[in-house]
């Protein structure tokens, strides 16, 4: 059975017994690999792995619980080792590649905002912004509604504003929040939103973010941010 792992911690972890469950149906028992001055926490791993909602949230379960008491370095969901010794030989062999992230992400988190536009609101801000396509509007309306082909045009027209839309208001997005963040990535990608961004700020400091985010959505209603967070700091970790 392969391993499969959640993340790197520093410092000896004691044996967990039963008392942390990880991944898996049943859930699997969750254990350390010490290593020197690490410990890689670890379980068996299903033989069919699928990123079900339940994993996932065990995935999460488990770096919290270690957490609260140590540093660690999460790994993403789906990290799967062939065996523990294999786990170990890699521990051994960048144990100061990991020391490092450990020292850099110590008492980090990561926030997560995904950007979506409020559909009708965002096609009266392009009217409004689009003179052209205001007035080409208004003639099809007066026409009753124009001929197939200039409707299918107007449509193809609206959809070139609305992704030119998307592209700024994403640079908007990101220019208010980054100033709130140690850091900036791309966050992970999903569909239904045209901007994913993951900011790394310290634990204690993500009020700035929260207004910075409150203040664009106030001064921009057409769009409309959601903020996922704290997590574990998994877009910043070096591969």
């Amino acid at each position: 059975m392969t391993t499969y792992v959640y993340g790197i911690a520093r410092g000896e972890v004691p044996d967990l017994g039963d008392r942390l469950l990880g991944i898996g149906d049943p859930p699997l028992p969750v254990r350390a690999l010490n290593e020197g001055e690490l410990a890689a926490i670890v379980s068996d791993c299903p033989p069919e792995l699928k990123p079900r909602r339940r994993d996932l949230l065990a995935h999460q379960h488990v770096l919290a619980e270690v957490s609260d008491s140590r540093a660690v370095l999460p790994m993403r969901f789906g990290s799967v080792s062939s065996s523990d010794d294999d786990v170990r030989v890699v521990l051994a062999a960048q144990a100061d590649r990991y020391e490092d992230q450990l020292r850099r992400l110590a008492d980090r988190v990561e926030y997560n905002v995904k950007a979506v536009h409020d559909e009708d609101a965002v096609l009266h801000q392009v009217l409004a912004e689009e003179p052209e396509l205001r007035m080409t509007a208004e003639a099809n309306r007066a026409a009753g509604g124009g001929t197939y082909e200039e409707r299918v045009r107007f449509g193809e027209l609206m959809a070139g504003a609305v992704r030119a839309r998307e592209v700024r208001d994403a640079k908007l997005v990101e220019e208010a929040l980054a100033p709130a963040a140690e850091e900036v990535r791309p966050g992970p990608e999903s569909g239904g939103w045209f901007l994913s961004l993951s900011l790394l700020l310290d634990k204690d400091a993500a009020e700035p973010l929260l207004t910075a985010a409150a203040e664009v959505e106030r001064a921009h209603p057409w769009l409309k941010l959601r903020i996922n967070g704290p997590l574990p700091p998994y877009s910043f970790v070096e591969s």
